[in-house]
């Protein structure tokens, strides 16, 4: 199934929508918390990628982790691009900026009979909006691949 999630991640980024909605199942729902975006059935879950793809039409996405789990994949990714088009999102069109952006996200997908049958999709919509010029001065940490510390609170 992670072969699965990452062959409908390239397809994404090369914009082959047939081979895409080849892998969906046709009521398949696709959810962004960030934007507040859920659709469902396949034609749908294309129109969001598409308009994702007008927006950063060189997006390309790297899974830096992943595992799959029963029906589910759960795999940790890094988007780039760069914002060359319209971006219609939660805060209406917003016009090209042409700055390069780099978020981490969360995909959860589930499957059935080898199909994407659910999708969502965690990302950092600051981190984002803050790479793209869109929410200056706001400070960004920066994604580490070692967990940091947490110290247990003195009793």
């Amino acid at each position: 199934m992670l072969e699965i999630l990452k062959k409908s991640l390239e397809d994404f980024s090369a914009g082959n929508w047939d081979s895409l909605k080849a892998s969906l199942m046709t009521d398949a729902v696709y959810e962004e918390l960030a934007t507040g975006t859920r659709v469902q059935g396949a034609d749908k879950f294309i129109d969001v990628l598409q308009r994702w793809r007008r927006a950063f039409p060189d997006v390309k996405c790297t899974i830096l982790s992943g595992f799959a789990s029963g029906d589910h994949v759960v795999a940790e990714v890094e988007w780039q691009g760069t914002h060359t088009g319209p971006f219609e999102g939660p805060f209406g069109i917003v016009q090209a900026t042409n700055k390069r952006g780099t978020t981490r996200a969360v995909i959860v997908a589930k499957f059935k009979d080898g199909k994407l049958v659910e999708e969502h999709h965690y990302f950092d919509m600051l981190k984002m909006l803050t790479d793209l010029g869109l929410a200056p001065g706001l400070p960004v940490p920066q994604p580490t691949t070692k967990a940091a510390a947490v110290a247990a609170p003195k009793a």
